[in-house]
């Protein structure tokens, strides 16, 4: 192990019987959903300007721990919006569009983990973020049924850009792509982009190679039912009779299902090392929009994400880098 090969421990698992999972597919992006032939692109959509400044905003976190920044909507606010970078598209909640009476827009298809609904949409003059700004967004209206979340903020304000998570310091920064390697306390991790997100390709589970993703807008962390069954057969090798404890979730879209817990015994996320990491497994229709149903794939939530001092997401140079705690180095 190089001096920049963290290993770290998490045993952490919501004691609470429902576990809200974030909306990690919303519509209206290509690939993901049909649009009217007559409704246009939303700029929101576009590459950012080249010229536009970086950001940085301070955050706060809901119950379920989730990460909430300031955002303005048509000169109002600040209101809050959760980070989701499992959502392709933001989305504004229907309560706060009645609310400003914002102008409605064609519907539109949002995905989530169990399904695609059609959903109706609004159109937002000028939405603000720290000092970035879009216009003339369209975005979903979904009926959120935790208090004190007025929209999510997708991935869409990030084409070409670097996002900051910064738990320690609770801030969140963009800033543009830059070059940077691994250094002590902080390991960086390839990845590749598909259907706009970043999926971190040197990864694997006891040797067995899987894919996973960065979900700041799930509370829990999740697997398919690939890597489900390999860590059952991994159990059963070493003679073991596991009973996986049924679990409740449910979507920020009201939209409950059922899962299972289990832990993964060991996981490598390029030079990042993780024991005994609790994950929950449910049957979800965004694993294969994603095209990750045939092969193992884990999707990490905020119950993971949250133990780091920061994690930065570069989406023009394709990589993750995990900001190592003081008390993580001192386990080493």
């Amino acid at each position: 192990m190089t001096g920049w090969e963290k290993a770290a421990s998490t045993n952490m698992f919501p004691n609470r019987r429902i576990a809200l999972a974030g909306l990690l597919g919303s519509a209206a992006t290509a690939g993901l959903a049909t649009r009217a032939p007559a409704q246009p692109p939303s700029p929101v959509e576009a590459s950012p300007a080249p010229d536009e400044p970086p950001t940085k905003i301070d955050t706060g976190r809901d119950r379920y721990e989730h990460m909430l920044a300031p955002v303005g909507i048509n000169g109002q606010g600040p209101f809050q919006f959760l980070i989701d970078t499992g959502a392709n598209t933001s989305c504004v909640s229907r309560q706060l569009a009645d609310r400003l009476a914002l102008t409605a827009g064609l519907p539109t298809r949002v995905h989530t983990m169990v399904g695609v609904r059609e959903r109706p949409s609004v159109i937002i003059n000028r939405l603000d973020v720290g000092s970035r700004s879009r216009k003339s967004v369209r975005a979903p209206a979904l009926p959120f049924n935790t208090e004190g979340i007025d929209g999510i903020l997708g991935i869409d304000w990030l084409s070409g850009q670097r996002l900051i998570l910064d738990f320690a310091a609770k801030t969140l920064e963009i800033t543009r792509s830059r070059s940077e390697t691994s250094v002590e306390g902080r390991v960086l991790v390839p990845a590749r982009r598909r259907m706009g997100q970043l999926t971190i390709v040197d990864a694997d589970l006891n040797g067995q190679r899987i894919s996973a993703m960065i979900d700041s807008g799930s509370q829990v962390t999740i697997c398919n039912r690939p890597l489900r069954d390999l860590v059952v057969a991994q159990e059963v090798r070493r003679g073991e009779s596991v009973t996986h404890e049924k679990i409740g979730l449910e979507t920020l879209a009201s939209e409950s299902f059922t899962g299972e817990m289990l832990y993964l015994p060991f996981i490598r996320l390029g030079g990042l090392r993780l024991g005994n990491v609790p994950v929950a497994y449910a049957d979800m229709h965004i694993f294969d929009i994603w095209d990750l149903n045939k092969s193992p794939a884990v999707v990490l939530g905020m119950d993971l994400l949250s133990q780091f001092d920061a994690v930065s997401m570069d989406f023009g140079r394709s990589n993750v880098r995990f900001d190592i705690t003081e008390s993580q180095r001192k386990r080493l």
